[in-house]
């Protein structure tokens, strides 16, 4: 990569990583909230109902899992469904386990990639809250191999 074509991309990387900065904030931080009543032991489906109520308690508008569908030669070949939908601009992924892995962030990356949007969050409640926030550029080589870290 020639110093002009690495400048702009780090130019890319740096507008896109303040994209829906505020937003992407009031989502973790709501995402902290619904961690610190409920703790941990519940499964994804209820983080997820929690984190609605607690963004629209936020005026935050939110779409619980929200279709996503892949097309292939115009043809839909596969269909999805995201945890949530932030005001049409960020996908949320709610995870439970120990840890957000690299097949959270490939399942993210495509979910990303397939609804045109370009911010995901990851929130994994686990021992200890973690959240991951992806950017989607557009890059294949984004997506994180299958090994396992």
């Amino acid at each position: 990569m020639t110093p002009t074509q690495e400048r702009m991309v780090n130019q890319t990387r740096d507008a896109l990583a303040l994209a829906h900065g505020d937003l992407t904030g009031q989502v973790i931080g709501a995402f902290y909230d619904v961690y610190n009543d409920l703790w941990r032991g519940y499964v994804e489906s209820v983080y997820a109902r929690s984190m609605v109520v607690e963004l629209s308690a936020r005026a935050i508008a939110c779409e619980r899992e929200a279709p996503l569908v892949v097309r292939y030669r115009d043809i839909i070949v596969g269909e999805f469904r995201a945890d949530l939908l932030v005001e049409r601009k960020i996908i949320v992924e709610v995870k439970v386990g120990d840890k957000i892995t690299a097949a959270h962030q490939r399942q993210l990356l495509n979910y990303l990639r397939v609804s045109g949007l370009s911010v995901g969050l990851i929130l994994n409640v686990g021992e200890r809250p973690s959240v991951k926030r992806l950017i989607w550029t557009g890059e294949r080589s984004q997506l994180p191999s299958t090994e396992t870290r």
